[in-house]
């Protein structure tokens, strides 16, 4: 798979250990920023990896900052996205069974980088169950088109 990470000066020592779990598990990584630790807007690095997830230059995407919060809440005005709050194996599992997320979402400030990559293996090996819980998704995109 193609992985879109983005984060903020929070998240971004993070988003540099996660890009080498994320090719030592066999996937590429588009890198779409922040190149350091200044402070920055995490909107827009939310919005770069969404982008990129919704156009196909990404199968799916990883968003860090402090909490995974705001960049969840920015990631999910673009149409088409799922972006979840990622704290342990078990939100990522249901996060990719149930509700087909695309976007993993963690705080670097609230979860220790090695539990991130824990979950983050989980999430990118986790098939979406379909089923009812197509129904669902699908009732979601419903949402999104009648704004």
């Amino acid at each position: 798979m193609k992985i879109a990470i983005g984060a903020d000066h929070a998240g971004f020592a993070a988003k540099e250990e996660i890009k080498t779990v994320i090719k030592a598990l066999g996937h590429a990584v588009i890198d779409q920023g922040t190149t350091g630790e200044a402070s920055v807007d995490y909107p827009d690095f939310a919005e770069k990896v969404a982008r990129a997830v919704v156009s196909g230059e990404a199968d799916r995407g990883v968003l860090l900052c402090g909490t995974g919060i705001g960049m969840s809440i920015a990631a999910n005005k673009v149409q088409g996205i799922r972006a979840a709050v990622i704290s342990d194996e078990k939100t990522a599992a249901l996060s990719r069974q149930h509700n087909d997320a695309n976007i993993f979402c963690a705080g670097s400030r609230v979860t220790p980088v090695v539990k991130i990559a824990e979950s983050l293996k989980v999430w990118l090996e986790t098939p979406f169950e379909g089923g009812r819980h197509q129904n669902r998704v699908g009732k979601i995109s419903a949402i999104e088109k009648n704004r």
